[in-house]
């Protein structure tokens, strides 16, 4: 069984579409969990999670393009 482990949160739908195409577009698995009220936006997180053994090199590529 995998393990998933969570590198990145935020409360834009497009910045975590665009996170996750990018972590597969470099063979990253990626599973989103949405947790945001659905009424009001502003209270939960939605969140990315991949493969544990691949989490510290996924963290690295969206530290790299957030920064560009």
């Amino acid at each position: 069984m995998q393990t998933w482990q969570k590198i990145y949160a935020t409360r834009n739908p497009a910045e975590a579409s665009i996170i996750q195409g990018m972590l597969e577009e470099n063979n990253i698995a990626v599973q989103i969990m949405n947790k945001q009220d659905s009424s009001y936006l502003n209270f939960g997180d939605i969140e990315l999670y991949v493969p544990a053994v691949l989490a510290e090199t996924a963290k690295q590529l969206v530290a790299k393009n957030l920064l560009n």
